[in-house]
């Protein structure tokens, strides 16, 4: 069964399975509870979450927003996590856990792509997305602006 995260116990389903996604990929979890609460359930949600449950076992979760592209001409899906847990990988849970995804994308904002990444050294998981038909792209590089240099780019605004 696929759900929205919708209320409490469902965000602490999901910031378990993100803690484990965490630990799974060897990177440090450091978002505050409180963060992913706004972030997921507040009054403008800047991420959805979803489940997977078989019964009261967590199967899988899905971290997910809105992104539009005017080179695409379209709105698109991001996905900036998702997590399968160990005993349910091989069994389809994370291509419906994504196809849940795409079809949540195309209904609220009109979706018709999905992007997301893969560290290079996740082979499992770059095989798993290429069977998808995922294909990497080398027309972009993604560049990032960290917590001091926002701030500092928020300054110019004032």
């Amino acid at each position: 069964m696929f759900r929205m995260v919708q209320d409490e116990a469902d965000l602490a389903r999901l910031e378990a399975a993100l803690r484990r996604l965490s630990a799974d990929i060897g990177e440090d979890y450091a978002t505050e509870s409180a963060t992913l609460a706004c972030a997921v359930l507040g009054t403008q949600p800047a991420a959805l979450g979803l489940l997977a449950l078989r019964g009261a076992e967590t199967q899988g979760a899905a971290l997910f927003s809105p992104n539009f592209s005017t080179v695409r001409g379209a709105a698109g899906v991001y996905v900036s996590d998702l997590w399968v847990s160990a005993d349910a990988r091989g069994k389809g849970v994370g291509s419906r856990l994504l196809a849940q995804v795409a079809q949540a994308g195309a209904t609220r904002w009109g979706a018709t792509w999905l992007r997301l990444a893969a560290y290079h050294h996740s082979h499992e998981a770059l095989r798993f997305y290429a069977r998808l038909g995922f294909t990497p792209t080398n027309a972009q590089q993604e560049l990032r602006l960290g917590p001091e240099g926002f701030a500092t780019l928020i300054k110019r605004a004032e």
